[in-house]
């Protein structure tokens, strides 16, 4: 990346699950390890392990300059807990059809 700022991606092969509630919101074995300079690693997992029909789109959208404009989803008593770069930049391609959560847990 530039200025010495860097994202490197690795398959995960943990088993990463999002719970909020009592309710599991997400579990894979699949995950994406995100690391990227000045932020805590990141686990971006496959839509298909994400529990969609739980989740509402959100409005809000962000630009990271390194990785492109994000997209949130929301639950009723949360608000843009989700989110993914549906059209990624090319760098962070594989990130593509895989969403991120602010609090997963590697089981």
């Amino acid at each position: 990346m530039t200025d010495g700022h860097t994202i490197t991606i690795e398959q995960g092969t943990q088993r990463v699950r999002v719970v909020r509630d009592d309710q599991v919101l997400a579990e894979s074995d699949r995950p994406l390890v995100v690391r990227e300079t000045g932020c805590p690693v990141r686990y971006y997992l496959p839509a298909e392990d994400v529990r969609l029909d739980l989740l509402t789109p959100s409005e809000t959208t962000t630009h990271c300059p390194f990785k492109g404009t994000a997209s949130y989803w929301s639950l009723p008593d949360a608000a843009d807990l989700v989110w993914s770069y549906p059209d990624p930049k090319p760098d962070v391609s594989q990130i593509k059809d895989h969403l991120c959560f602010y609090d997963a847990e590697v089981v």
